[in-house]
């Protein structure tokens, strides 16, 4: 069934029915009860000197309003309170009573509606059998009251029950329904989380690839340029930036094992998460979508730290590029995460002076200070032409430089100096 009551593309139930079997009940009993009262009529009739015919229609018209007992509940039983005194309408008044104590009714119109026909179905039994009983009042009376009290109290106490069991499987239903929205958003939120945390690791990857390799291969083209300048001029030369080249790409290769084997180790154990949405009294624990990230590659064990940067500037040097490098303070020995991108924002900063500034003066400044670390690399105006040697740039190493120093919760500024040179400059905390 849908939304709309349809079936098969067929109608839904008419005016106020939720469901065609409820109607067509609702027009049953409608029926039974206008043929009782239509055959008590005629004896309402005879009594009160009324035309047979008046009493037959009478009681087909009151009867009939059964039919309206999901609409107008009370409606039905004022009508079954008002005929009584015609002695017609049992099965309007044993209904009536029924579907007015299961709908929403408030309690104190139920229980005002019931006295009364408590009453009016004890008046007239009395009134019937005083007469018609030689015996005794009291047995009249008693008589009348069991009557009155089995027309109107099952009835009622069955459409209550009726009524608080319909209103508690509605109210399951709903907290069912808020818990399966509930967990729908749950499996979206993790799925969302899952996919960021790809998404993450797909960046990370990327950029401790662009930070390790790009560096050696660039030392690399460098080398190889100038082999091919001195070859035939200076053999001795050439011969040193040719095991220098040989030097680069064995170490890049081996820190690219060293990523790729990180990347096919076994990933650590996911952490479900759980979620705990109570329904009524019990509660229902849902665990999410667990997430396993990729092991960060270049991880706290496997990165550089501080004390290779003399090594670094020296592969520069050995480059043909003047690199100075100054030092204040004394390192404390800082985390990994810290050292490591440090060491990357010197690294890169390097690479981007032999793509961009080759023959330019570079200096490199590491200050240990209370509570952080700064960094810095400057180069000065530059004297060859830029990108000489044809190296290519992605343009990502700027963003990457950014992205880990405020990954940690630093500042990096980077731009081109007064002089015609560029400056890199970078601020970590070490806590």
């Amino acid at each position: 069934m849908t939304s709309t009551g349809e079936v098969e593309g067929r109608a839904g139930p008419p005016l106020w029915w939720a469901r065609r079997r409820d109607a067509v009940a609702d027009v049953a009993l409608a029926g039974v009860s206008a043929v009782e009262c239509a055959w008590e009529g005629v004896t309402f009739a005879r009594e009160t000197g009324l035309p047979t015919a008046v009493g037959v229609a009478f009681g087909l018209v009151v009867g009939a309003t059964l039919v309206l007992r999901r609409r107008w509940p009370i409606a039905v039983v004022l009508v079954g309170i008002a005929v009584a005194p015609a002695a017609m309408g049992f099965l309007l008044s044993v209904v009536g009573m029924y579907s007015l104590a299961s709908s929403e009714v408030p309690r104190r119109i139920i229980a005002t509606l019931a006295s009364m026909s408590l009453v009016a179905t004890f008046v007239v039994m009395y009134l019937q059998t005083r007469g018609d009983v030689e015996a005794d009042p009291k047995l009249v009376v008693a008589l009348s009251g069991f009557v009155a009290v089995a027309l109107t109290v099952p009835p009622l106490l069955l459409g209550l029950y009726i009524g608080a069991r319909r209103r508690l499987m509605e109210s399951l239903q709903e907290r069912a329904d808020s818990l399966e929205r509930e967990l729908s958003l749950l499996a979206d939120r993790a799925e969302e989380r899952a996919e960021w945390a790809r998404t993450e690791e797909r960046t990370r990857i990327a950029r401790e690839m662009h930070d390790v390799v790009a560096h050696r291969v660039s030392l690399m083209v460098v080398h190889a340029a100038a082999l091919e300048a001195v070859a035939t001029k200076d053999p001795a030369r050439a011969a040193k930036n040719a095991a220098l080249v040989g030097d680069m790409g064995r170490q890049a290769l081996t820190e690219l094992r060293e990523m790729l084997g990180v990347l096919r180790a076994a990933p650590k154990p996911a952490v479900a998460v759980g979620v705990a949405a109570g329904a009524g009294a019990g509660a229902a624990a849902v665990a999410a979508v667990p997430v396993a990230p990729v092991a960060l590659v270049g991880g706290a064990e496997e990165g550089p730290s501080l004390d290779e940067l003399e090594v670094l500037v020296g592969q520069s040097r050995a480059a043909g590029m003047v690199v100075e490098m100054l030092v204040q303070g004394e390192g404390a020995g800082y985390a990994a995460e810290v050292e490591q991108t440090a060491f990357r924002v010197v690294q890169e900063a390097l690479t981007n002076c032999h793509k961009h500034a080759p023959g330019a003066r570079v200096v490199v400044r590491l200050a240990h200070r209370d509570g952080e670390v700064a960094m810095q690399v400057e180069n000065g105006p530059c004297e060859g032409k830029a990108d000489g040697v044809g190296l290519p740039s992605g343009g990502n190493g700027l963003v990457g430089m950014r992205e880990r120093v405020l990954g940690l919760g630093g500042v990096f500024v980077s731009g081109p100096t007064d002089a015609g040179g560029f400056r890199v400059s970078a601020v970590l905390p070490v806590r």
